[in-house]
């Protein structure tokens, strides 16, 4: 049986962070689901489709690596999808305490998902998306900090 992750979240936008614990990711799991959840309570900075073209030219060369979106539980679309491991990335102390309790409600809802925290790596850990979008939304360089370059059109918004 293959070792399926499934690496959930928003990706708004994609960082060099993510990038680590997908690339630290596929060398535990025979592939690794790159899946961009949809949250109507949310207004996006960058469209879905874009954000999933943009990490699939990141991942362009390796195959266990694939990105999707989905609606819905997260652990629902884990079963359907046949993964049984959720992939997360902790920052601090604070990350730590939001996604263990949503580890253990992935948990009541699929009791067969297992969640699996990769610590980010030291020099990536002050990076997060929130402050990516502003910093890039008033003209800054945010290249450091992602994969790809962000499009402009995102700072008209």
């Amino acid at each position: 049986m293959s070792r399926i992750a499934l690496f959930p979240g928003s990706f708004d936008p994609f960082t060099n962070g993510h990038l680590d614990v997908v690339r630290r990711g596929v060398t535990l799991f025979d592939e690794v689901i790159i899946s961009i959840g949809n949250n109507s309570s949310k207004q996006r900075y960058l469209p879905v489709e874009q954000m999933i073209t943009l990490i699939e030219q990141v991942f362009h060369d390796e195959p266990r690596v694939s990105v999707c979106s989905y609606k819905g539980l997260t652990a629902d679309f884990a079963r359907e999808i046949g993964a049984r491991y959720l992939l997360r990335g902790l920052r601090n102390t604070t990350d730590f305490e939001y996604e263990n309790t949503i580890a253990q409600a992935n948990r009541h809802v699929n009791p067969e998902l297992e969640t699996v925290f990769l610590i980010t790596s030291p020099r990536l850990a002050a990076i997060n998306s929130t402050i990516i979008r502003e910093i890039h939304r008033f003209g800054g360089n945010v290249d450091e900090f992602v994969p790809f370059p962000l499009p402009a059109a995102a700072k008209e918004q």
